[in-house]
């Protein structure tokens, strides 16, 4: 089985998580919340996501859709 890994970078100043499943040139692009946005290649494959303003999380949790 092949190993996955993710990375995640986090800036507390930008208040600001990015999550990679891959290492690909890609994109971001917007989803159905203003706070996350996919990034996708140019197949529109899922290449990770970020997230703004992530301490709001802590209130209530969040739930989004990645195409």
């Amino acid at each position: 089985m092949a190993k996955k890994i993710i990375n995640l970078w986090f800036d507390k100043a930008g208040d600001y998580l990015e999550v990679s499943f891959e290492k690909k040139t890609g994109f971001f692009r917007q989803t159905k919340n203003d706070a996350v946005m996919e990034k996708v290649d140019d197949k529109g494959h899922i290449l990770g996501f970020s997230i703004m303003n992530v301490s709001k999380l802590a209130q209530k949790p969040l739930q989004v859709s990645l195409i």
